[in-house]
């Protein structure tokens, strides 16, 4: 039988028209046999491959990727920034960490400010939050009305498909911890004063709306999970486990891609003879 891909193992599934986070667990490893050294012995041996992929994606300059991180605070959004760039040229990444929209950001739609950092041709764009901050936050603290909220889903599954058919590959990647799992991360960083400069009291702030959070999760990737642009659920609380599945799925996105180097007409010959003379 052949290996399934991570990124099925992992797909949002949705039963009986709706998909609930408490389905998956958060400490689970799916499709990793052989524990953390397997992982980061894998994670090793695919870098050399991502960056040939995205060199040749950069290359053809026809197609890009877009990578869409969500998660609770401390999932590891930033750490999964961190892994995934060191495996790229930076010079076709595009990373944009998406934060409460500026005064001119909430003058527009709450697209307009996405459209503004997707990636050309040849690129890879990380956003690191994203458009359905506008689903999730906004639903979980009553910032815009029900009918809006449900306006925005499907204004979302448009823009999905738009991106896809002209050409971009769009991954979403929801980063899945426990709650338990958030305030041991809390309490590493209160503990280490140079991780002072990560802590937010707000964040304490917050776990009080975990159940809501998890059911607006809930309904965005009810919602959102599309043919054209499905989500995909990694179980986080192991930090190992969550680098080697978002390595395995680009890995995997970017084969099916398959870019090519361009083969351009060149006279060798001639512009040998050239450098020669």
């Amino acid at each position: 039988m052949a290996k399934k891909d991570v990124r099925e193992l992992l797909r949002a599934q949705i039963h009986d028209g709706q998909f609930g986070m408490v389905d998956v667990d958060p400490a689970s490893t799916p499709g990793l046999k052989g524990g953390d050294k397997k992982a980061l012995r894998e994670v090793k041996k695919h870098r050399d491959e991502l960056f040939e992929l995205h060199e040749r994606l950069y290359a053809e300059r026809k197609r890009s990727l877009l990578v869409v991180l969500q998660g609770m605070d401390t999932a590891g959004k930033d750490g999964t920034v961190t892994h995934v760039v060191r495996n790229f040229n930076p010079q076709g990444v595009l990373i944009t960490p998406f934060k409460a929209p500026t005064p001119e950001e909430k003058r527009h739609g709450f697209l307009w400010r996405i459209r503004r950092r997707l990636p050309g041709p040849g690129f890879i764009a990380i956003f690191n939050r994203s458009h359905y901050e506008d689903v999730l936050i906004a639903r979980v603290h009553n910032l815009a009305p029900a009918a809006v909220i449900e306006r925005r889903y499907r204004l979302i599954n448009d823009f999905e498909q738009d991106l896809v058919r002209s050409g971009t590959t769009v991954v979403k990647l929801c980063l899945h911890i426990s709650y338990a799992e958030q305030r041991k991360r809390l309490m590493d960083r209160l503990r280490d004063p140079d991780k002072h400069w990560k802590f937010n009291e707000q964040d304490i702030d917050e776990r009080a709306y975990w159940d809501d959070y998890m059911s607006s999760y809930g309904m965005a990737i009810t919602r959102c999970s599309t043919k054209w642009a499905p989500w995909c659920v990694i179980p986080a609380n192991d930090k190992v486990y969550r680098n080697w599945a978002v390595t395995r799925i680009l890995v995997e996105t970017l084969r099916q891609i398959d870019p090519q180097y361009p083969h351009p007409k060149l006279d060798v010959p001639r512009l040998m003879k050239r450098l020669q003379a």
